[in-house]
């Protein structure tokens, strides 16, 4: 039995492995359209969510399976001061693969340790997401057409991002992958996620647009502050917009993990370098493939 807690739970081969499994779900889906059939999946998601929860729940219908959980932590036994990790033992009794969301960084991992049943963790704190860098991965592959020998640059909240932690750590072990961060000093990319890909850190988004094959956008999380002064210094750091996409790249891919607030302007939507809302379907594909790996099914 296997869990996915961090993106580093993976090897290269098997993150490979579960990208070519959605690809092929997408070029053959109706060869897996029964493949869950007799399956549950709960969504135990303790903090709010849309894309990622619906994401899972649509992967397991669409592989013909069902789903049970809960959206908002206040209407199950946690209200009552149930553990997670209790609440894990319960659930697994009616589920064969679980999906957790918590705002606490280690919450996963802590029902994972008593879990019979795959634990997938689907965004701890601002930890790590690594459903979402699957998503990522699948995203990058299918707009370039490769993993490799590309320069990316991450815009935004680089303190609490979960998702460019995430996605950090996976791009780091593949060749040839270049990184920019871009980031305010208050919201600066922690050391211990600092590695020998990221070449350069700068303040502004002119700086290193021109240099991008992949620009990941992000936005100032008001949730993950204790100081609100903070927040309102840098909340609007960055707006993405069509004068400043003048001088990127014109293959250059946009992904942005969603929900955006106002570091990409709606003008932008149009722009045929605007991956992130293919980015979401892709969400779907590539859960639907490692629901499939986790339960042993392809």
């Amino acid at each position: 039995m296997r869990h996915l807690i961090d993106i580093t739970d993976l090897s290269t081969q098997e993150i490979g492995h579960i990208l070519t499994t959605a690809l092929d779900i997408i070029a053959h889906r109706e060869k897996y359209a029964d493949i869950c059939r007799h399956h549950k999946l709960a969504t135990l998601f303790y903090e709010p969510s849309t894309r990622t929860r619906l994401s899972f729940t649509s992967a397991m219908m669409e592989l013909g399976g069902n789903v049970l959980g809960f959206s908002d932590a206040q209407t199950s036994s946690v209200s009552k001061g149930e553990t997670v990790q209790d609440t894990v033992r319960v659930v697994e009794n009616f589920v064969d693969i679980i999906a957790m969301r918590h705002p606490l960084e280690g919450a996963p991992a802590q029902g994972a340790k008593v879990a019979r049943v795959p634990i997938i963790n689907a965004g701890d704190g601002s930890h790590a997401h690594p459903t979402q860098t699957l998503t990522d991965l699948l995203t990058i592959l299918r707009e370039k057409g490769r993993l490799d020998g590309f320069t990316i640059g991450y815009c935004g909240d680089l303190k609490f991002g979960r998702t460019v932690h995430s996605l950090i750590q996976a791009l780091s072990r593949y060749e040839g992958v270049r990184m920019i961060c871009i980031a305010p000093d208050e919201l600066r990319l922690p050391s211990q996620y600092k590695t020998k890909n990221i070449v350069k850190e700068v303040r502004t988004l002119e700086e290193a647009i021109s240099k991008l094959d992949v620009l990941y956008m992000t936005r100032v999380q008001q949730e993950r502050f204790l100081d609100m002064d903070e927040f309102e210094r840098v909340k609007n750091s960055f707006e993405l917009n069509l004068a400043k996409l003048h001088n990127a790249k014109s293959d250059c891919v946009i992904l942005h993990p969603l929900p955006r607030v106002n570091e990409i302007l709606p003008e932008v939507d149009a722009d045929p370098r605007a991956a992130y809302f293919r980015q979401v379907e892709n969400g779907k594909f590539v859960r639907m493939a490692l629901i499939l790996f986790l339960l042993g099914l392809a």
